[in-house]
């Protein structure tokens, strides 16, 4: 992890392939659906629409089916109504796993859900289990270049709202409220830095570390999990490598 975000490493990144892409644009856009349902189609008036717009272009979402599924959620919900759920539970070595999921069959989710844990040396756990060794949190990842100095970003940052910056080999990594992290970032695009993700996230309290052994099966348990269809995003608080 020497010199990376720890961010970039503790949530699996996604669109490894095509496949995986277009799994991505499908989970993406059941998220739009809720997101539009709940708070209308106005990304101005409705700030979790703002988000996920950020993070459908950030994993490469062609702006023509962002627009599509906003309006079709907008229009219709196709008599399908999906629910969110969080299902907590341990990995190996006891390390903390939240999923975030959006079903229209929470039985079926959690059959699921149920099995990738069981299948790989975890164990689904009740709700709050690890829950509290968790923050939601914003964070902003900003491009490094030389061009940058790094005191000057962290007082602009700060003044704009972020409680904390991290410095890695490749990037900045600006930690804000949940709430914060859109207004931060668009600030820090405004005055011409370069933005790559946005969003927000919960954050652990402290990591742990697995041997080779667990960690393998841990990695195994984690890609099961974000390879279920209702799964949108998996947390947890261990120490990966790349």
């Amino acid at each position: 992890m020497s010199g990376h975000s720890k961010w970039h490493n503790i949530q699996a990144r996604k669109g490894k392939s095509d496949a995986q892409r277009g799994k991505i644009f499908t989970k993406i856009g059941r998220e739009i659906a809720v997101i539009v349902k709940t708070g209308g189609s106005d990304p101005v008036s409705n700030p979790k629409l703002r988000d996920v717009i950020a993070k459908a272009k950030q994993n490469n979402m062609p702006n023509d089916t962002i627009e599509r599924s906003i309006k079709k959620a907008a229009g219709e919900m196709n008599g399908v109504n999906y629910e969110t759920c969080t299902y907590e539970g341990y990995g190996t070595g006891g390390s903390a796993v939240i999923v975030e999921c959006l079903t229209d069959n929470k039985n079926r989710t959690a059959g699921d859900v149920r099995h990738a844990f069981d299948k790989h040396g975890g164990s689904l756990g009740s709700t709050g289990c690890v829950s509290y060794l968790f923050q939601r949190k914003g964070i902003v990842e900003i491009e490094k270049t030389e061009k940058i100095d790094s005191d000057e970003l962290m007082m602009t940052a700060l003044d704009l709202g972020a409680k904390d910056i991290n410095e890695y080999d490749d990037e900045f990594e600006i930690i804000t409220e949940a709430n914060d992290h859109l207004k931060v970032s668009e600030g820090l695009s405004n005055l011409g830095y370069n933005v790559i993700n946005a969003e927000t996230t919960l954050v652990p309290d402290s990591y742990v570390d697995l041997d080779e052994e667990k960690l393998g099966k841990f990695s195994k348990m984690i890609e099961t999990l974000e390879d279920l269809d209702d799964v949108q995003e998996v947390y947890h608080n261990v120490n990966v490598t790349e």
